[in-house]
């Protein structure tokens, strides 16, 4: 069997960052947003952080299709600022979504990648990122013009206020250590969770 070859990251430091702490930290009010989340650590602490606010899709059970989704809202919903969060083994499963968001450009759409290095639900496993993938270098290889990576503390201002401000598509990788997301319990009921959100987009 062959054996993974650990790519050679030399620049890259060891993450420092807490999930729990940081991604509240960076996106601070997400009512400011529609947002869609990937399935699991992401959807659970954006459900945390809102108490089931109708501006948020959480997916459950359609890993990869977080990207895809929320491009389709933003190109939608131009007026409205769109967040997709997702975390690196969702995005790993359809990492050519990026290009297809440069492609299409839309200014109003920001993805926050929290990048642990491990497949979280399937037995901690190293993903693709904790070998030495880097997928702020695919991003920006894709076309996003705007490519921000959040190592510690201090790079949490800038990533703030593009999320706030900055014209995009705009690519965040926000690399935290290992370990458990913020957590609460959270509808899994597929069509109820479309309907709240249509409902609370379309009146």
């Amino acid at each position: 069997m062959a054996q993974l070859n650990k790519l050679r990251t030399s620049n890259l430091p060891d993450a420092v960052l807490d999930r729990r702490q940081a991604v509240p930290a960076l996106i601070e009010r997400p009512s400011d947003f529609l947002i869609v989340t990937g399935l699991a650590g992401s959807a659970q602490e954006i459900s945390a952080m809102t108490d089931s606010a109708p501006g948020v899709f959480a997916l459950g059970g359609a890993m990869g299709a977080a990207l895809s989704m929320a491009l389709g809202l933003a190109l939608a919903q131009p007026k409205r600022r769109v967040l997709a969060v997702t975390g690196d083994g969702e995005l790993l499963m359809n990492v050519g979504t990026l290009a297809t968001i440069a492609l299409q450009n839309p200014p109003n759409l920001t993805v926050i990648c929290v990048d642990n290095g491990h497949y979280g639900e399937t037995g901690n496993q190293d993903s693709h990122t904790g070998l030495g993938v880097r997928l702020d270098t695919i991003a920006s290889g894709a076309g996003f013009a705007v490519v921000h990576t959040i190592n510690t503390e201090a790079d949490l201002e800038e990533g703030r206020r593009l999320v706030r401000e900055g014209n995009g598509p705009i690519f965040i990788l926000l690399r935290v250590k290992e370990g458990p997301p913020l957590r609460k319990g959270r509808n899994l009921v597929p069509h109820l969770e479309r309907d709240k959100f249509r409902a609370a987009l379309l009146g």
